[in-house]
């Protein structure tokens, strides 16, 4: 057993994490300055909640909720289809302004990114907190949004620290107080622990992160495996996980899933969503060279109960063409006309890299070629012209599909700028001043 709090009084790593609030809610709220103060959510389009900003969660709003609910429960909530286009722009100018500080950042995700600060002291002449605090600052200041910041040794307790004081918190968790910060955090709200791991941990008496961290190595090893220990590592303040500056380029499965309001039971609407959502994953899995040899498709019905099939595919592929026979085959297992649906998945799982693909003497060469070329063409055009600039015919109804009301599409879409078409605009977001 180790002697905790651990005695760590210098830094041996910087480790940030920022995390913006509420995210998709904020961006609205910044571009809208009108919604300030409001409680926003966003998913209209969707049918239920995709984002919520603080005010409404302080109603009662959660993610996930109908927005038909969200309407009759709180009819003061502003209720905002989701602007994926401006998400996007927000997030990149914040890893941009991150950069100003530190070449070496991680995107973590849309709204979250580590930042190595480590021996940037010297340089800014100020401490890592205040380093922190310059780069919250400048991010509301120049995005006009909330975020929050840890600041620690590891990436795990930095994720913790950010996670302290939000929304707009700064919390720095030095290797001396470590300690106060773990003994009431319970081991389920340790970033990478998850609800079967924490269950197995409750049952040999391990409740908080700190009865975790301060449990010996060889004790853990008797029930956990080598990616937990690592955590343990990570608490205790030994840097494990660094920080991965490199765009990712390579996916264990790759998932696509398209919710649709409302709910319908109409066979060849949901298979043409499905269709759709196979090109997507296919369309990811070229760019990035894999193809995958199993699929999984999944239905999720109106009262949320979801249905699935896995499938083994005859060869590694990532062509539409040839995998759409499996998921008719598949959809066609679990779909049952008499219920109703409201999103469809699909996910290519047991990737591998196209450059290692082997073909058998059973393979039709030939017409691999030729996909191969079509799909190359496909994707030329997509790139240049547009997404679904070509698309399969399965998936012809989701194009024709309406929309739904003008307020069921982003403003961003509606409201262009000069040149600009439904394709082709330019990458700034527009902001909105009502008074």
């Amino acid at each position: 057993m180790i002697d905790y709090p651990l005695t760590i009084h210098s830094w041996p790593k910087a480790i940030l994490h920022v995390d913006a609030d509420a995210f998709f809610a904020s961006c609205e709220q910044a571009t809208k300055p009108y919604l300030r103060g409001k409680p926003v959510v966003t998913g209209k389009e969707r049918g239920i909640v995709a984002a919520a900003s603080y005010e409404a969660k302080a109603l009662g709003v959660k993610r996930g909720m109908t927005i038909a609910e969200v309407k009759r429960k709180y009819p003061e909530v502003v209720i905002l289809p989701s602007d994926y286009e401006t998400y996007s722009i927000f997030s990149l100018r914040m890893f941009e302004i991150l950069r100003r500080f530190s070449p070496d950042v991680e995107e973590y995700s849309i709204d979250e990114a580590f930042v190595d600060l480590t021996g940037l002291r010297r340089l800014y002449r100020c401490s890592y907190g205040e380093i922190g605090g310059r780069i919250k600052e400048t991010i509301e200041k120049e995005l006009k949004i909330s975020v929050s910041i840890g600041i620690s040794l590891t990436k795990v307790l930095s994720k913790i620290a950010s996670k302290h004081q939000k929304p707009g918190g700064l919390t720095v968790i030095p290797g001396k107080e470590i300690h106060l910060y773990l003994e009431e955090l319970p081991i389920e709200k340790v970033w990478g622990i998850g609800s079967n791991t924490s269950a197995l941990l409750n049952k040999i008496g391990i409740k908080t992160a700190l009865q975790f961290a301060r449990k010996s190595e060889d004790f853990l090893r008797r029930y956990l495996s080598k990616p937990y220990i690592e955590i343990w590592h990570e608490l205790n303040g030994r840097s494990i996980f660094p920080v991965n500056t490199e765009p990712k380029t390579s996916y264990k499965s790759i998932s696509k899933a398209k919710t649709f309001t409302p709910p319908t039971s109409d066979e060849g609407f949901i298979l043409s969503q499905l269709s759709r959502n196979l090109e997507n994953a296919c369309m990811k899995a070229r760019r990035y060279s894999l193809v995958a040899k199993r699929l999984i498709i999944i239905l999720t019905q109106h009262n949320f109960k979801r249905v699935g099939v896995e499938i083994e595919l005859s060869r590694a592929t990532a062509f539409p063409f040839e995998i759409l026979p499996f998921a008719k085959e598949g959809f066609k297992r679990i779909y049952e006309k008499d219920k109703f649906y409201r999103q469809t998945c699909v996910v290519l799982s047991e990737l591998s890299s196209k450059n290692e693909l082997q073909l058998s003497l059973f393979d039709d060469t030939i017409k691999i070629h030729k996909m191969n070329k079509i799909y190359n063409a496909i994707d030329t055009l997509s790139k240049k012209y547009g997404k679904y600039t070509v698309y399969h015919g399965s998936s012809h109804l989701v194009r024709i599909q309406h929309e739904g009301e003008r307020g069921d599409i982003p403003e961003r879409r509606i409201n262009l700028l000069k040149g600009e078409t439904e394709r082709k605009r330019i990458r700034i977001p527009i902001w909105n001043i009502k008074v």
